[in-house]
């Protein structure tokens, strides 16, 4: 495979000689450091002193501390739910035309989003929301015989579900009727 510029891609310069300065400025730093280490030291251990702080920069100079926290703490969740939404619930983009397919498949992934928010704090943070989903996804029922299903995943995450909903989850083998009842008890509480 060839690793020439693409001709006439401008994008590619650009970055390709970002990159090069960047790499340049990295190395003529580090043979700073190496020549003179006690420049840094100062500097060390100034920067030692925010350890365990996390600085925010803004453009809202006229807002008290607490909105600005508020304000960033809201982008933050904001962006960790698109995090989650893509990785952990596995929802990439899809290719719809029709505005009313794009509002289903939205609602949908808000939907799991929300379930997947709710199922985690009902837990009480011990999961993560990927580790609920690939566990969830990896418990299913076979059918076995006529009126007979095989329950053959069980984890840490399926046992702490199945406390805090109240419901048994410990069967293997399970009938169609007491599926039902505990979906129907589920449902109750």
């Amino acid at each position: 495979m060839s690793r020439e510029p693409l001709a006439g891609c401008h994008a590619h310069t650009h970055y390709d000689k970002r990159a090069k300065a960047e790499r340049a400025a990295a190395i003529a730093k580090a043979l700073d450091l190496v020549e003179d280490p006690s420049k840094y030291e100062e500097k060390l251990r100034e920067e030692e002193k925010y350890d365990g702080y996390y600085a925010i920069v803004t453009s809202e100079w006229k807002e008290s501390d607490e909105k600005i926290l508020d304000i960033y703490r809201g982008l933050w969740q904001i962006e960790e739910a698109f995090r989650v939404c893509k990785s952990d619930l596995e929802a990439r983009p899809v290719y719809l035309s029709r505005l009313e397919r794009i509002d289903a498949h939205f609602l949908i992934c808000f939907i799991a989003l929300v379930i997947a928010r709710l199922l985690t704090r009902t837990l009480d943070n011990q999961f993560s929301v990927g580790r609920i989903a690939e566990s969830l996804g990896r418990a299913s029922g076979s059918h076995m015989d006529e009126n007979w299903y095989l329950f053959d995943h069980v984890d840490e995450v399926t046992k702490a579900v199945a406390e805090k909903m109240g419901i048994d989850l410990g069967r293997k083998f399970i009938t169609h009727g007491e599926i039902r009842q505990l979906i129907g008890d589920t449902k109750k509480g």
